[in-house]
């Protein structure tokens, strides 16, 4: 009965290893498509910030 009681904790084991890792994405098409956008929208923010400071930069610096 040792090979009967290998499996047995293989089995645990292995459960507990695929209990740990990552599932596969759960959100629906439209979640995803929700946090897309509301990414893209603090993307947005950030570049006009980017853009903004490169212009002041610019005008305060002057250009030679």
């Amino acid at each position: 009965m040792a090979r009967g009681n290998q499996r047995i904790k293989a089995r645990a084991k292995n459960l507990e290893k695929q209990a740990a890792q990552k599932s596969k994405n759960t959100k629906t098409g439209s979640e995803m498509q929700r946090d897309k956008e509301a990414l893209a929208a603090l993307m947005r923010q950030k570049q006009e910030a980017a853009n903004a400071k490169k212009a002041d930069a610019d005008a305060a610096g002057g250009k030679k």
